[in-house]
């Protein structure tokens, strides 16, 4: 909700995004189509902007729906065409149809880029139905450039999309596409047979659409992860692999690395997180714990790493478990003397008791499990062999 200049509060607009994962799968077509369905219960709908490229499918799709006229504007001695923001503004209709998102308006218009026009009939209440296509985004420019050799000059940041109500992936395989571009229903016949043995190649294609759909997983995933903090739900859903890695800053945490990365491999989509647990006064006395090499490994490998403090390992790790959603927890086998396993109970049970039914916990075996030493001392007089397993560590080189 928003204020205007008379102190009238308005509610604000929602925004629906349809994400193509490659040129030609039938956005803009999706766009048109719901704005019809839209209108045909009674709402209020208009295209504020729409291109059909000259493709006669997406034009049919537009006949029947109210267009607001395109402003006319000059620019270094050619005549351009751009949504005219302030006719749209005039006309408040309940939904606008705006197309391609990421376009960037010709010098002279109010806003640069069309995503803050967008914003601006968000900000008045209108809903807008919008489009942009997965190469677009600004996060993907670069490996979008590499696989297809193309550099996208028009970006959008992502937070724009991922702030969208909905977003919706328009998306369709790459044999199928390249039958629909063949049949010159994307580009003008005489510049297909480029297209397919450039831009349109099967790799590319599949490439573009394995990247857009992991993108939309991810987008669902944080909407889980909102839905289930909103609820309170403490108990994880494992709508896919999510393995939480708990190093010491040991020796073996490379070895446990490489396993959280199997295991996570081994399911689609499945991603792996590293969790190091400081003691409370370590950021006071000591920043870095968990060695460089491993930190780095973790991110060569596709993972993310992280550190807090705690004065309860074993709590903190099963307490970010649930906050990730983690599917599964892996810990090393103790490096604990017999004496001190037989005198106390260990972190690694403590997270076996405390993981329940709705997370997996492996522990994994590995050469200095066998040592059972003791380990020295911490400042204060505490015995550290505790922290010393996974997940609790005193290691002694640097911080995730």
């Amino acid at each position: 909700m928003e204020e205007d200049a008379e102190g009238v509060v308005a509610v604000r607009g929602t925004l629906r995004v349809y994400l193509g994962a490659a040129p030609g799968v039938g956005k803009t077509y999706d766009m048109l189509a719901e704005g019809h369905r839209r209108a045909g219960r009674g709402t209020d709908v208009v295209i504020a902007y729409m291109e059909d490229y000259g493709r006669p499918l997406t034009r049919q799709m537009a006949e029947g729906l109210e267009a607001v006229p395109r402003r006319t504007m000059e620019y270094r001695g050619c005549t351009f065409t751009e949504m005219d923001l302030d006719a749209v503004l005039a006309r408040h209709p309940r939904v606008a149809l705006v197309d391609e998102m990421a376009h960037t308006n010709i010098p002279g218009s109010r806003n640069e880029k069309r995503w803050q026009d967008v914003h601006e009939l968000l900000a008045a209440g209108i809903h807008v139905i919008s489009t942009v296509n997965i190469q677009h985004l600004e996060s993907l420019n670069d490996v979008v450039a590499h696989i297809t050799g193309v550099k996208q000059r028009e970006t959008v940041p992502d937070d724009v999309v991922r702030g969208a109500d909905q977003i919706e992936l328009v998306d369709m395989s790459a044999e199928a596409l390249r039958r629909r571009m063949a049949h010159g229903n994307i580009y003008p016949r005489e510049k297909v047979e480029l297209a397919l043995a450039h831009y349109f190649r099967v790799g590319n294609l599949s490439a573009l659409r394995e990247i857009a759909l992991l993108w939309a997983a991810d987008r669902v995933e944080e909407a889980l992860l909102r839905y289930r903090h909103d609820h309170g739900i403490q108990q994880p859903w494992a709508t896919r692999e999510r393995v939480l890695v708990a190093l010491s800053g040991g020796p073996e945490g490379d070895t446990l690395i490489r396993r959280a990365k199997r295991t996570a491999s081994r399911g689609a989509g499945g991603e792996f997180l590293a969790l190091h647990v400081e003691p409370d006064d370590a950021l006071a006395t000591r920043t870095q714990r968990l060695p460089a090499r491993q930190r780095e490994l973790v991110e060569e490998l596709g993972g993310t790493c992280h550190m807090i403090a705690g004065s309860d390992p074993a709590r903190v790790i099963l307490d970010f478990a649930r906050e990730v959603n983690a599917s599964q927890i892996l810990i090393g086998a103790t490096r604990r003397s017999r004496v001190h396993r037989f005198l106390s109970r260990g972190i690694g049970e403590t997270i076996i008791e405390g993981s329940g039914d709705d997370i997996d916990v492996l522990v994994v075996t590995h050469s200095e499990a066998a040592h059972g030493r003791w380990l020295r001392r911490r400042s204060g007089g505490a015995e550290s062999s505790d922290e010393a397993e996974e997940g609790g560590g005193d290691g002694e080189d640097a911080p995730c």
